[in-house]
């Protein structure tokens, strides 16, 4: 979301490079950073050249001009039974697919950038490109405080020093009127950084703007009246909090061997595991060709994992705040554009990895630490054993780490390999509340509970409005080939007669194989619980079961917005925790390709309609987590983060538990 986007710079650059030293390996941090100039894996994110051909190849087939812009360039993957034919050094596909916006009209173009042919040219109807980018937010804050009406209304609050006062975009969700009708909306609020430090600002309240994007103009202001202007900036510097606790004895996670991993490229094995990855600017990290060692064999588990949608809807139905409704991946072209900060966001043994990608000109640049890489010591036993003598083994994992900012809030994105075999897949919410400046200066002044009627009060004058967090996965498993299907172990109560048992009931698992997209939909239940697994039915572990794996929610949430509301439809994703589709390598994101300002139906809900068969074919899932926010005071000024995340785990995978050959 872009309401309070910060500008976030650094000069320090750290780049891993691995060598080979026998055994182990030896990371060393240089000051220059590496841009690679041809792909070694036929996933690898695009490298400079390829993206410079991409724009080439379009301007040369007249497809482009100055005024062009891209929202989105990107690796076109190569078919599945490509990827998965290929052996390193065979020649490989190299394809971009680009997302041209040339003024009102959007089209979808593949190139081939190693032969720099321009292999289709598609215009999309009725759809908006993502939001602005970081130049065009300049331009807006410009466009925005030339507005009379706009200025009359910041001078009304007693503002008049423009220069302290930063105007920024977001997306206008959709609600059916004529108003939002083949326009490219966006609107703006503003805030005060007087007093304050840039991208930390007071939220100058009851001040909306409508914005044509495509036409560059202040359609309407909105003044609902005036708030006063909050006191606190929410600066967390030395300064604002006081003094600090004192530094803690060292404690540092130290290899002088190097890594326990190798590298080649974006491939990586580490201990059983093998995995590749690419850094997506539209979902973060993609993981793809995860396979664990098993004996003598390689055996394949996920083809392809990511981050799919996120959907963050506030809930104050006020003018200024109904349209905030998210979806942070799709709207968002610039969210995975903070570089991570060495020794705090990763530990002092991580790997880091750079990032080349493309702004809405076409001009390539580099984007360094975009992820890491690290061993950690987990602090727990892998497994133990007391009878008689004790048996105990440590364990360690391996951590790949990426960050993502979407305005206010920090989310970290974990990929974590286990020795057991179990993937965990976690997401951490940091950052500050979207925040709402009220008339009240704390709850007990609120005495009709006006102000904090959608929220709760997190410092003087502010309220952090309540909201939802979602996250949509897309798990494209291939357990020991690409025949899957999906199970669901439904735990039933038994009750027993007394001619059967002392006891009265039991509880049994009954297996049921979903045969259709439909039958496989299915939303967490307390009251009748399940086990979701996806197994492969030709393969048999030496005990008769299809082998398979599981996965295992965590924490999690459901949507409390009515149906007919039309950020719900927008968001049908979050209708249920689980969704199984055949695979389509066009069907990517689980609200559709183009959220921004979509109607409803897109993604899951639309494909799910044809309620395909699932049964023994190659098959996604899809998970959605999610979490109610009710703020409170320890958010501000900067959140703790807070955890939540899904396992992974084999189940009737292995003939036995596959740690128990760990070392003592």
């Amino acid at each position: 979301m872009n309401v309070r986007r910060r500008f976030v710079s650094s000069t320090r650059s750290v780049k891993g490079i691995l060598m080979s030293l026998g055994a182990a390996a030896l990371v060393l941090a240089i000051a220059q950073p590496v841009w690679p100039q041809s792909a070694e894996h036929p996933l690898d994110g695009l490298t400079a050249p390829e993206y410079w051909a991409a724009t080439e190849t379009l301007q040369t087939a007249g497809k482009a001009n100055a005024k062009t812009r891209y929202p989105m360039i990107q690796l076109k993957e190569p078919p599945k039974e490509e990827v998965l034919a290929w052996k390193p050094g065979q020649p490989m596909r190299r394809e971009a697919f680009v997302m041209v916006e040339q003024g009102p009209q959007i089209f979808e173009a593949v190139v081939d950038v190693h032969g720099k042919k321009l292999i289709s040219w598609t215009e999309v109807k009725g759809v908006q490109p993502p939001l602005i980018s970081l130049g065009q937010e300049i331009e807006l804050d410009a466009a925005v405080k030339e507005n009379a009406e706009l200025v009359a209304g910041l001078k009304k609050r007693g503002i008049t020093d423009l220069n302290t006062v930063f105007c920024s975009g977001y997306g206008p969700g959709y609600f059916g009127t004529a108003e939002e009708q083949g326009k490219r909306l966006l609107r703006a609020s503003c805030a005060d950084i007087h007093g304050g430090v840039q991208g930390a600002g007071r939220p100058i309240e009851g001040l909306e703007v409508l914005y044509d994007g495509n036409e560059g103009k202040v359609l309407r202001v909105i003044d609902t009246g005036v708030v006063p202007v909050p006191k606190d900036a929410g600066i967390y510097d030395l300064g604002a909090i006081g003094t600090l606790r004192d530094a803690p004895a060292p404690m540092k996670v130290e290899q002088p061997m190097g890594p326990g991993f190798r590298l080649n490229g974006q491939s990586v094995t580490w201990e059983k595991w093998s995995f590749h990855f690419r850094i997506d600017r539209r979902v973060g990290l993609i993981v793809t060709n995860v396979g664990y060692q098993d004996g003598g064999r390689l055996r394949p588990i996920l083809y392809e994992g990511s981050l799919s949608e996120m959907f963050v809807p506030y809930m104050d139905p006020s003018q200024a705040w109904f349209a905030r409704t998210f979806f942070d991946a799709g709207e968002t072209p610039d969210g995975f554009s903070s570089p991570l900060e060495a020794g705090a966001d990763c530990p002092e043994n991580a790997v880091y990895f750079d990032q080349v990608y493309t702004d809405r000109k076409g001009i390539t640049n580099l984007k360094q630490r975009a992820a890491c890489l690290f061993e950690q010591p987990t602090g727990y036993m892998a497994w133990r054993h007391d009878e008689g003598s004790i048996e105990s083994r440590k364990s360690r994992e391996l951590v790949l780490r990426t960050i993502g900012i979407f305005g206010n809030y920090d989310y970290a994105f974990d990929w974590v390999f286990q020795q057991d075999g179990t993937i965990r897949v976690r997401a951490g919410a940091t950052g500050q509340d979207e925040i709402k400046a009220v008339k009240s200066r704390t709850a007990a002044e609120d005495t009709t509970g006006q102000d904090g009627m959608y929220g709760r009060f997190i410092a003087e004058n502010i309220i952090g409005v309540d909201h939802d967090h979602f996250f949509s996965y897309r798990l494209d498993f291939d357990v020991d080939g690409t025949s899957n299907s999906f199970v669901r172990d439904k735990l039933r109560v038994k009750h027993l007669s007394a001619a059967e048992s002392l006891r009265k009931s039991v509880w049994v698992a009954e297996p049921e194989t979903a045969k259709t997209e439909a039958q496989a939909k299915t939303s967490m239940s307390m009251e009748q619980p399940e086990i979701w697994r996806v197994v492969n039915p030709n393969v048999k572990s030496p005990l008769g079961y299809p082998v398979g794996y599981e996965l295992m929610g965590g924490e999690n949430a459901m949507s409390l917005l009515v149906p007919d509301d039309y950020p719900q439809k927008r968001a049908g994703f979050t209708d249920y925790q689980i969704w199984v589709t055949p695979y389509r390598e066009n069907e990517r994101y689980a609200a559709g390709d183009y959220p921004t300002q979509s109607k409803g139906g897109d993604g899951l809900p639309a494909w799910t309609k044809a309620n395909r068969p699932i049964e023994n074919t190659d098959i996604v899932l899809w998970y959605t987590m999610g979490f109610h926010h009710v703020p409170h005071a320890e958010d501000w000024p900067v959140m703790p983060t807070i955890w939540h995340g899904f396992e992974l785990r084999p189940v009737n995978f292995f003939a036995h538990n596959p740690a128990l050959d760990l070392p003592k």
